[in-house]
């Protein structure tokens, strides 16, 4: 059986890392990272700026490959699987940038078929009704011939998620979802990553900074350590905010409170 067919285990880890350094060049990012993200999770990536949370991101997406150490997704290695099985484990992503990344000369419609169309053999009208689907899930029925200056940010950032929702993803990956948006559009924008993870069992992994996301939706995290170069937290954030030995932790989850 080929290593992308294995069967996911509800026992095993969705993604496991193991040992993992990032560098640029010689400097190195972070060091001797090793956490489980379990299926269904919604994980936060945290830490203070400059600590290597998007570089972490481009890793686990198959962006960057770790100078040292392991990432398996059920159990499969993908940096020491062929090119071949690593582009089939990427069609397993999908893939929010902070910025949307949306085309600004296609409409929202032709925007989530972009994928679809190129790999998948489906004929146009099955791929308008995906994408018609698609932009339902995430509120946008009816804006399918908009183009992306025509709507507001938080709108934007919905048709960036149903983009990313195009091959029906096994792990959906953020990189400051909540980033630019008003409290309301963030606060809408958390609920349906909830909405989207209970109805659809996706694992979903976030990098964020913002504390009434990393409360509201992460079950589970991991605090990457700018100063030492490391994790130095693993679990869920409600827990760290009070249970967390370290205190740079602690802090960093009760900033702004009284």
């Amino acid at each position: 059986m080929a290593a992308t067919e294995q069967q996911a285990s509800p026992d095993r880890a969705h993604i496991s890392l193991s040992d993992l350094t990032m560098a640029y060049g010689d400097f190195i990012i972070q060091r001797d990272l090793s956490f489980d993200i379990n299926h269904e999770d919604i994980f936060i990536i945290m830490g203070g700026s400059g600590c290597g949370k998007s570089t972490l991101l481009k890793h686990l997406i198959g962006l960057m490959a770790p100078v040292r150490g392991d990432i398996e997704y059920d159990g499969v290695n993908f940096w020491k699987s062929s090119p071949q099985e690593q582009d089939k484990l990427k069609h397993q992503f999908g893939v929010l940038f902070q910025s949307g990344a949306l085309w600004s000369s296609q409409t929202l419609a032709e925007n989530v078929a972009l994928s679809i169309e190129e790999y998948t053999d489906l004929g146009k009208k099955q791929i308008s009704e995906v994408v018609s689907y698609k932009l339902a899930l995430v509120g946008l029925a009816g804006y399918e011939d908009f183009y992306p200056s025509e709507i507001s940010g938080g709108m934007r950032k919905r048709a960036g998620l149903a983009r990313a929702m195009a091959l029906d993803p096994e792990i959906l990956f953020f990189d400051e979802p909540s980033a630019g948006l008003d409290p309301i559009s963030a606060k809408r924008l958390d609920e349906l990553i909830l909405e989207l993870r209970d109805s659809l069992k996706t694992t979903v992994v976030v990098v964020t900074h913002e504390l009434a996301s990393i409360f509201d939706i992460g079950n589970n995290s991991v605090f990457l350590d700018a100063e030492t170069k490391t994790m130095i937290a693993t679990g869920d954030p409600s827990k760290l905010r009070t249970d967390c030995p370290e205190a740079k932790v602690r802090e960093f989850l009760n900033r702004g409170k009284t």
